[in-house]
């Protein structure tokens, strides 16, 4: 997608420090995620994941310019946004595994987790299913007269999905305190955006009026800074924006998307140049904040953290067969 018209932004906004925790936070979802694939294939994961891998940038660029009580809703491929806005490894693996000691008591799955105390009221493996609920939370908010931003992550197969249109007709109307941030990733399941899609992504919310912005989903800087800005203006009173971040899921559509036929080599190989995380090291490095081996010192701190998380996880218990009809509801 060649729209881009997010604005100019000066690299010392933020210290090395901040930086280097924003890169930690990339590096352990991308660990985390890893993990999970391998909790798959040998079988110890029940079901199916949707890996995020590629994509690190948008939920950590976004998710680190909010504040622990503002609201974010998910999607089926949503561990990032879980642990980017506060979810610990350990209970994150032990919802992958089903075990009670998971967010959702191991009821919720990969594709079903919510953590009120993050503010995460859930993903949702409905497209663009949670565009309504994230829209809600922010009437609620105005309601209150809290200053409080929700956040509506989907991808863009959403962009065909009638609800989300209606959600931000109403949010523009009202003037209400929420972030639509699609996570245009390219492809629909198997199929190219540019087969299901027509016209401007970013027009889609500009004929509502929605104050609207392509960048880069995989420059971690420019999605922070623009985070920064419409979130400033969502609490501010500015009303709701609406975000396309353009990336790439370096793996399948699922776990089980090896082959991935309907993708070639080269595409894969040009977007892996473009990997958010070696962009984030090759700019801290060459503007001499930091050196190489800080890097790799993250790396390891965080691979021995997802380890023992997914050790706890194997070894928790499962939920007690008198749960099978608790926090069921319709």
């Amino acid at each position: 997608m060649s729209e881009t018209n997010a604005p100019n932004f000066s690299d010392d906004e933020l210290d090395t420090e901040h930086w280097l925790h924003i890169y930690e936070q990339m590096v352990k979802i991308r660990t985390f995620e890893e993990a999970a694939n391998e909790l798959y294939t040998s079988a110890k994961m029940p079901g199916i994941a949707h890996l995020y891998i590629g994509e690190e940038a948008i939920a950590v660029g976004i998710c680190e310019a909010l504040r622990q009580d503002d609201y974010i809703t998910s999607t089926h491929r949503g561990h990032g946004h879980c642990l980017a806005k506060g979810a610990a490894l350990d209970r994150m693996f032990a919802e992958l595994l089903g075990k009670e000691a998971g967010y959702c008591r191991g009821k919720g799955g990969s594709m079903h987790i919510a953590d009120q105390e993050t503010g995460n009221l859930g993903a949702n493996a409905i497209v663009g299913g949670s565009a309504g609920i994230a829209t809600g939370a922010a009437l609620s908010v105005k309601m209150q007269g809290a200053d409080q931003v929700a956040v509506c992550f989907f991808g863009d197969g959403a962009l065909g999905q009638g609800l989300l249109y209606e959600s931000m007709n109403m949010a523009q109307l009202w003037k209400l305190p929420v972030i639509y941030v699609c996570e245009n990733n390219q492809y629909g399941e198997y199929t190219h955006h540019s087969e299901t899609t027509a016209g401007s992504l970013v027009g889609r919310a500009t004929g509502f009026g929605v104050h609207a912005l392509a960048i880069d989903g995989q420059d971690i800087r420019a999605v922070h800074h623009t985070a920064r800005l419409v979130v400033d203006r969502a609490r501010k009173g500015g009303g709701p924006a609406f975000l396309v971040c353009n990336t790439y899921r370096f793996r399948g559509h699922h776990v089980g998307d090896i082959d991935r036929p309907y993708r070639s080599r080269e595409e894969e190989a040009e977007w892996a140049r473009r990997d958010p995380l070696t962009l984030l090291e090759d700019w801290l490095v060459k503007s001499k904040q930091t050196e190489a081996q800080v890097f790799q010192r993250i790396q390891r701190d965080v691979q021995t953290a997802v380890e023992a998380a997914v050790a706890f996880a194997l070894d928790a218990p499962y939920p007690s067969e008198s749960e099978v009809e608790r926090h069921v509801y319709a």
